[in-house]
């Protein structure tokens, strides 16, 4: 059985003249009434489907494939035997294209689900949807919009703006504060315990654990993040910041605007960053550091002090670009560098003989 037997089902099949206006492109080498029944990848597309080339260096590629047309820029070739639609924008064509055989499916819409659980106390603001299992707290408040999917537990005191959605699985703790279009994806917890204990008679003992997560406007969370409370306040992530998947955020941590956070990051409590930082995927940073505007940080680096404006840092621990790169080219060179130490080793060793030899020599003639 080929993957294209488990293939979400298509739409109705589309006049390839229609495909074209509706992408806003020109046709090359095909009738208009020419139909479509799909549209895939290069590698993955089919006869009857639309296909994306966004390059002319990818021109072997289409001559190999068995797709029906392909979405190209208006500056492509011309290519015999082949059907083209010309755009501006591929890329956006393409999703285009896609949307139009493969529309998102809607499991629920509309309305509060019969087997969601919504406090007598919550408000809920207009066109609001609520998914089945899910449970919004007392006094929890959600604005106009937003949608809520099966399984999402929202705890009392909450807050969540306008044109937010929670996808399936999603915990908030009390009292998080959610700004206006927020979307969080499946399994993101938010606003737990942090984790910091102190000892006391041979125990770890929890500390105060007050405080709670506000996330602010056109903020994006992946699947199976984890955003610790604040012990007394908030712990903030900002403006329009993405964060990728299994992102670790911990207590009081402040997080600025228009960052990008890859996956696995881990962010040790009382961190901030200033505005348009990049954390690449695994990098960790240590408690009470500042990363200031503009930090880029490469992947698995391990951070130990603050960062500068600007900055871009690499390994672990954490240095400048340039000196780091040094680094790893000393690194590379270190096995020739080692046959080289051997072999001058070697050399030495028979000099130091050969001297010897010639010091017995001599004590001999002396003799």
């Amino acid at each position: 059985m080929s993957e294209r037997d488990f293939q979400v089902p298509q739409a109705a099949v589309c006049p390839l003249g229609l495909l074209a206006s509706k992408i806003e492109g020109t046709i090359d080498g095909a009738s208009v009434d020419l139909l479509v029944t799909g549209a895939a990848p290069l590698q993955d597309a089919l006869a009857g489907e639309v296909s994306l080339v966004d390059n002319e260096k990818y021109l072997n590629k289409l001559l190999a494939s068995p797709a029906t047309a392909f979405i190209v820029p208006q500056s492509f070739p011309v290519v015999e035997s082949r059907v083209l639609i010309r755009v501006k924008n591929p890329h956006a064509a393409f999703i285009q294209a896609i949307e139009i055989f493969r529309p998102q499916r809607k499991s629920f819409v509309g309305g509060i689900h019969p087997q969601a659980c919504v406090e007598a106390s919550a408000k809920l603001g207009h066109d609001c949807w609520v998914g089945p299992g899910a449970t919004i707290g007392a006094d929890v408040v959600i604005g106009d919009r937003t949608r809520i999917h099966s399984g999402v537990h929202v705890q009392a005191g909450s807050r969540i703006g306008s044109d937010c959605e929670l996808m399936p699985g999603v915990v908030l703790y009390e009292n998080t504060i959610i700004e206006d279009r927020v979307l969080i994806h499946a399994g993101a917890i938010l606003g737990a315990h942090g984790f910091g204990y102190k000892l006391v008679q041979g125990r770890h003992c929890r500390t105060a654990q007050l405080g709670w997560v506000h996330v602010e406007s056109d903020v994006e969370i992946g699947a199976g993040c984890t955003i610790d409370r604040g012990t007394y306040g908030a712990t903030r992530i900002g403006e329009g910041t993405k964060i990728d998947n299994q992102v670790q955020i911990a207590h009081n941590v402040r997080i600025g605007k228009h960052n990008l956070i890859c996956a696995q990051v881990g962010i040790a409590g009382s961190c901030s960053t200033g505005n348009y930082v990049v954390l690449a995927g695994q990098v960790g940073m240590k408690d009470h550091i500042h990363l200031a505007d503009g930090v880029v940080v490469g992947a698995q680096a391990g951070l130990m002090s603050d960062a500068a404006p600007g900055q871009v840092l690499l390994g672990s621990p954490a240095i400048n670009q340039k000196e780091q790169m040094q680094i790893f080219a000393l690194q590379m060179r270190l096995p020739e560098m080692r046959k080289q130490l051997k072999q001058l080793q070697a050399t030495l060793d028979q000099l130091q003989s050969a001297q010897r030899n010639s010091q017995a020599l001599s004590a001999g003639d002396a003799a």
